[in-house]
């Protein structure tokens, strides 16, 4: 669904999990490899491990499929109804599990740049949510020039998908940077977003943790981020780290280095509480957000 956004929305969220209501989600912390084949296979063997721990939402990082310069990309990037998403959606009906299957190379029908894709299934393997993400990271760090604007188009609205019986705002990477999206998701009624993410090591380990928790306290929901760790095919280092906050920016799950699964019980019924008890997005006042000159 697009966002309806909606002051009246976030406010009613302060009654709407009765006590006691948990979901368990969880992070995918992996590299991608060079072998799709292999890639597939792997993000299938840590999926079931997810499921194997109760998770009722699994999150794949950024690219977990296909990673390298523009011509890998190009070479490995699939429909939306290709055979490696087609597998994922296999897997959530399989095991009754909702998942966001990271992002993808996505091709379009008669474009001939690709879109950076995240697909969210609904447990019963439904496609419940297609986010192409807005924030094109076009960059130069110590050296390393960047530019996905050379390969991909921008996707142009948000996502709200419903998942497991959540209302979940998906996002990607370098999204994080630009809190205007996050605060949408949260006024259109959205509880829990996700950042799967190919965060790199040199900005990651100063940045990555503050921005996470930062956009969960903002928005008092629960933020999941599942990042890919080490070398990548592309020639940079991924700074791992996978992240679950909760709406008060405490940590419930973080990962340690190289590949992992972490799962976090999140309580819908605190989200609840920090929603009435310190009401900042029912006391926004978006008329007087207007600059004027001195």
């Amino acid at each position: 669904a697009r966002l309806q956004a909606s002051p009246d929305r976030a406010r009613s969220l302060a009654t709407f999990y009765p006590a006691g209501v948990t979901s368990r989600l969880s992070c995918i912390q992996l590299r991608v490899s060079s072998s799709q084949d292999d890639n597939l296979a792997n993000a299938e063997r840590l999926v079931r491990q997810a499921a194997g721990l109760g998770a009722e939402i699994a999150v794949l990082p950024e690219r977990w499929d296909v990673f390298g310069p523009s011509a890998e990309l190009r070479e490995g990037a699939q429909v939306l109804d290709g055979d490696r998403l087609g597998v994922v959606q296999g897997w959530a009906r399989e095991l009754g599990m909702a998942i966001v299957a990271g992002s993808v190379a996505e091709r379009i029908a008669g474009d001939d740049r690709l879109r950076n894709t995240s697909v969210a299934f609904d447990r019963d393997g439904r496609r419940a949510g297609v986010y192409r993400k807005i924030h094109q990271f076009d960059v130069d760090i110590e050296g390393q020039r960047v530019r996905e604007s050379d390969t991909d188009a921008p996707g142009t609205a948000g996502v709200i998908a419903k998942l497991a019986g959540l209302e979940v705002g998906l996002s990607i990477c370098y999204d994080l940077r630009f809190p205007e999206l996050y605060r949408a998701y949260a006024i259109a009624g959205a509880t829990v977003v996700t950042v799967p993410a190919a965060f790199l090591e040199r900005t990651g380990r100063d940045h990555w943790e503050v921005l996470l928790r930062a956009r969960a306290i903002e928005n008092q929901c629960f933020v999941v981020a599942a990042n890919q760790h080490g070398a990548l095919p592309a020639g940079f280092t991924a700074y791992g780290r996978s992240l679950i906050a909760d709406p008060w920016g405490t940590v419930l799950a973080q990962a340690a280095d190289g590949e992992r699964v972490i799962v976090a019980d999140c309580d819908h019924e605190a989200l609840a509480r920090v929603r009435a008890h310190l009401p900042a997005l029912a006391h926004r006042r978006p008329a007087a957000y207007v600059v004027s000159s001195a």
